[in-house]
């Protein structure tokens, strides 16, 4: 019955720290670099008829050259396009739109050594709030897993032996997370 609680409270922090390595990611993949990608505007907040909803359940993207990127919106017509046109000259992407009434075309601008410098910066902060998500979570269940010895639930041994599996999960989704801040330096550094 112990290993049970051990193991659930252990599997519960693996998935937690999971969920929050993939925020990372996204919060990578949203960065902007010398490249276009659909992954710049997904997210964008549109005003759609009063309501927000994210880009990309308005529209499709397509990139036809590197540094390009086309949206193409499912709904035809020049309230949706200029609605999408606010979201993305309001981003903080520093890209001008330009439209020929059926699709949006973005050109990504080659970024300068100090533009690059700024957002390696912001990479920084973003793998930072990750690498806190991860400590608060393996801070969570550990004071879950006290809860449980304290209750009498769990022997202080299994409560030493999670704690230890405990630290080993930090410490892999923590280094999966500067895996990921380095492939994004390398990225913003180097294209």
């Amino acid at each position: 019955m112990t290993d049970i609680l051990v193991d659930a409270a252990i599997e519960e922090c693996r998935d937690r720290m999971a969920r929050a390595v993939e925020h990372a990611k996204s919060e990578f993949a949203s960065i902007r670099t010398g490249r276009a990608a659909p992954a710049l505007v997904e997210k964008l907040k549109v005003d759609y008829y009063g309501a927000e909803v994210p880009l990309q359940q308005l529209a499709g993207f397509h990139v036809p050259e590197p540094r390009t990127l086309v949206i193409a919106p499912y709904e035809k017509g020049p309230a949706v396009i200029k609605a999408i046109e606010k979201a993305v000259q309001s981003s903080d992407l520093g890209i001008t739109p330009s439209n020929d009434g059926s699709v949006i075309r973005l050109v990504v601008p080659v970024l300068t050594a100090e533009r690059r410098k700024d957002l390696a910066k912001l990479a920084h902060h973003r793998a930072e709030e990750a690498r806190v998500a991860v400590r608060n979570v393996r801070r969570a269940t550990r004071k879950d897993l006290e809860g449980l010895e304290k209750d009498g639930d769990i022997s202080s041994d299994e409560l030493d032996r999670a704690e230890k599996e405990l630290d080993r999960l930090t410490h892999e989704y923590t280094a999966e997370i500067d895996r990921v801040l380095a492939h994004k330096e390398q990225e913003l550094l180097t294209s």
